[in-house]
């Protein structure tokens, strides 16, 4: 499909530097924590496809500039498109960033994320799939779709799916944080690097001349502390126990009710904050993640984003609710936190109202997303499931 993008371009969004054999990609939108433009993704996408056909790169290097590594896709500008009726575009955007974040996870390149601040949304499908994760004491990770009426998508139903028991299902319905210790622990980040020493990791990667992952580990292991830091003892992460008895369960409705009576007899923090969270998010977007990533557990990264795909096109388009719109109106244009769930209890989302999230899309102009597995590569191409 066709679509015009009627936007004014901001200058150096994303920078590109390094030497022959190292190359860095650095997020530029510091003042918007680095929020993905479709500027951005194009952009990313050429000069990768670029590294990763010239011989002489070894190493390719991402990170951000300012206080965040990224909080995600710029949904203030997303949503504005989408509302004039032209939400076509939000799929050209969408299917653009997907394409994007496979690029990266299957580069033929070794690929380091330096994350040095918040990483959410968008910005865990361009980092949490490389080899590569090093974050520090700075470092915020999230995935607090369902607060906005949408759902962990850029791929989180494969790599949420894969951390310990069922901490995924624990990050995804309740949007909780977690902080660089943490990261490490359950196997979202590979390393702990303290912020003050990245520079001087930075400057020793420079210097690689090989592609050899076990060279690059070596480099970053230099820069790890004999001893490193433990996670708190308040962390859900100290309570696997509990969150896999918990979010094991089949349905929403029973994930939350075993964490009510387990509120009933522990004084965790954390419980409370979950049930809090979940009893804020769209019920629907809770629902459809549930579903998500039960079926990401045995799919492939590409079998996940295309599907992935095809959820946020009908979240898009208004095929079941407006609860996206409703969401981003609540928490990013008027502000007043009280999002407007149609429907607003779990109870009354069906399993109709699931599954037509997880259909083709019957629109003429609608295209499925296709991600040729074997060239590396992903086309919008008319498909069936």
């Amino acid at each position: 499909m066709a679509t015009r993008y009627p936007f004014k371009e901001e200058p150096n969004q994303v920078l590109f530097e390094g030497n022959l054999c190292v190359r860095k990609v650095i997020l530029n939108r510091p003042t918007k924590l680095n929020c993905l433009s479709f500027q951005m993704i194009s952009q990313m996408s050429k000069k990768l496809k670029e590294y990763e056909k010239d011989s002489n790169v070894k190493l390719v290097i991402l990170k951000g500039n300012g206080k965040a590594f990224c909080v995600g896709g710029d949904c203030v500008a997303f949503v504005h498109f989408c509302s004039a009726g032209n939400w076509t575009f939000g799929a050209s955007f969408y299917g653009k960033q997907l394409t994007l974040d496979y690029i990266l996870a299957t580069h033929d390149k070794t690929l380091v994320s330096l994350i040095d601040g918040m990483v959410m949304g968008g910005g865990a499908g361009l980092s949490m799939n490389g080899k590569f994760r090093v974050v520090t004491e700075r470092a915020i990770f999230a995935m607090p779709e369902a607060a906005l009426g949408t759902f962990p998508d850029v791929g989180a139903s494969y790599f949420l799916s894969r951390l310990p028991g069922f901490f995924g299902e624990y990050l995804g319905l309740t949007g909780a944080r977690l902080d660089g210790t943490e990261m490490v622990a359950c196997g979202l980040a590979s390393h702990f690097v303290l912020s003050k020493d990245l520079p001087s990791l930075e400057k020793e990667l420079d210097g690689v001349h090989s592609s050899d992952p076990a060279n690059v580990s070596k480099v970053i292991n230099k820069f790890m502390k004999p001893k490193q830091p433990s996670i708190t003892s308040t962390s859900a992460f100290r309570s696997m126990d509990i969150i896999n008895r918990c979010f094991s369960r089949k349905t929403v409705e029973e994930i939350l009710s075993a964490l009510e009576n387990e509120a009933e007899n522990k004084a965790d923090v954390w419980i409370v904050i979950a049930i809090k969270s979940m009893k804020a998010a769209s019920p629907t977007s809770l629902k459809i993640f549930l579903r998500s990533i039960r079926e990401g557990r045995g799919q492939e990264l590409d079998q996940c984003l295309i599907r992935e795909y095809r959820m946020n096109c009908h979240v898009m388009r208004k095929t079941v609710n407006n609860d996206f719109y409703e969401g981003c109106r609540a928490m990013l244009f008027e502000k007043d936190k009280h999002p407007k769930w149609e429907p607003s209890k779990l109870e009354s989302v069906s399993n109709e109202m699931v599954n037509q999230y997880f259909t083709k899309v019957e629109d003429e102009d609608w295209e499925d997303l296709r991600i040729d597995a074997k060239s590396d590569k992903a086309n919008l191409v008319r498909a069936r499931l």
